[in-house]
């Protein structure tokens, strides 16, 4: 059923639905847009009202190919709402989840074409604060790029800010998408733009290597890893990109590269990567937090094919709901103790096909085989070292003369 939004907008068919509010397909003055209706209970809060109006001039003002421009932003009564830019294609999550992974050539290219929308945004003072892939869109109408990768365009700027009030979170809580979240996020520290950097990063760790660098399990180990753990290298990359990468990832703000020159130093990357595969590399198991190892789980019988993962909020229509990575999921800040680890680490070690994973049973068995073997071969050298030294010292057993402790024997005549 069609609803009016405001005085000049109609939304007529919900696209998808995420945490903080419902997508539609609308029509405006200048035809059709894509209006994000926020949730009832944001829209009834004043101080986040307040703060949607204060933000309209930085959002309306943001414009690059690779932003979706919010035109307008609605407060109506209950109604609050963003009104943006209609793509026409799918989100990068949706991709994914076909895919698995990506050929580095189109990775890179859509995540330049992401750091050049970022570039824009830091420069007139906003900070996303919640990039993935979710929140990218590709514009299937669009011009084909390197490896026929289509446009990218970022989305939802401003979502993050508006909903993270202090009033409607205290300090002990995080906002965001733990995947995804920098250091300094978990650790409590003012979101900048290089939390941006960071999360980016990530997302292109994610398109390589089909999962993301330090996610899995409980998102409490999620949240220590991105604080305490270091990033593991992938196989099959070049030395150029991974440090880039790396450096992306600094634990450290101050060390990772700014928007701007990230995007730039993407592109000089891209003749080089011109024809190269996706990655052959496996995704870390469940068993290394605790759950059970993919090589000790039965094989399922043949069946049904299970049911696809919930999807992103897409601005186009004919697409899944919101991702299971929720967005602007509150979640309880680690404390000091829990941040600075266990005695078992909770690294996702990226390792080439058919390596057993750390901590699977092929892993252990082979553990045990290996110390099996040193254990031998330790018992053969103490063995050989005894038959010696009694060779050397059984001639003389019958008149030798009773040692004492801590004195040697005397010299024979």
């Amino acid at each position: 059923m069609a609803r009016k939004i405001g005085s000049r907008y109609t939304a007529h068919q919900i696209l998808g639905r995420g945490s903080a509010g419902t997508v539609w397909l609308g029509e405006g003055p200048e035809g059709p847009v894509a209006i994000k209706l926020l949730r009832e209970d944001l829209a009834a809060d004043q101080e986040l009202v307040g703060r949607f109006v204060q933000e309209r001039t930085a959002l309306l003002g943001l414009a690059h190919p690779h932003v979706v421009a919010v035109r307008d932003l609605v407060v109506d009564g209950n109604d609050l709402a963003l009104v943006m830019d209609l793509v026409r294609g799918t989100d990068l999550r949706t991709r994914l989840d076909r895919e698995r992974r990506l050929a580095p050539e189109a990775a890179v290219a859509i995540v330049a074409d992401v750091a050049d929308g970022l570039a824009a945004a830091h420069a007139a003072g906003v900070v996303h604060r919640d990039v993935k892939p979710e929140n990218v869109l590709l514009d299937m109408q669009g011009p084909l790029g390197p490896a026929g990768a289509h446009p990218a365009l970022l989305t939802d700027f401003g979502v993050a800010k508006l909903i993270d009030s202090p009033r409607r979170t205290r300090a002990t809580k995080i906002i965001g998408t733990p995947d995804y979240l920098a250091p300094e996020i978990v650790e409590g520290l003012p979101p900048r733009a290089a939390v941006d950097i960071y999360a980016l990063a990530t997302v292109l760790y994610e398109l390589l290597a089909g999962f993301t660098p330090f996610g899995g399990g409980h998102p409490g180990a999620v949240l220590r890893r991105h604080v305490t753990e270091t990033v593991v290298p992938l196989p099959g990359i070049s030395d150029e990109l991974w440090q880039l990468i790396v450096q992306c990832l600094a634990k450290a703000p101050a060390s990772r590269l700014r928007a701007s020159e990230l995007g730039a130093r993407l592109r000089e990357q891209l003749p080089s990567l011109a024809g190269m595969p996706p990655l052959d590399v496996d995704e870390p198991g469940a068993g290394e937090d605790g759950g059970a190892s993919a090589e000790e789980e039965p094989v399922p019988e043949a069946g049904p094919a299970p049911a696809a993962r919930r999807g992103a909020v897409p601005l186009v229509p004919g697409h899944a709901t919101d991702s299971n990575r929720d967005t602007h999921t509150s979640m309880r800040v680690p404390a000091a103790d829990e941040l600075a680890g266990g005695a078992r680490g909770t690294a996702r070690v990226p390792r080439a096909t058919g390596a057993p994973r750390p901590g699977s049973a092929r892993h252990r068995a082979a553990s045990a085989r290996r110390r099996r073997i040193a254990l031998g071969a330790a018992a053969a050298v103490l063995a050989a070292a005894g038959i010696g030294t009694w060779l050397a010292t059984s001639g003389n057993d019958a008149d030798a003369t009773p040692r004492e402790p801590g004195h040697s024997a005397p010299a024979t005549p």
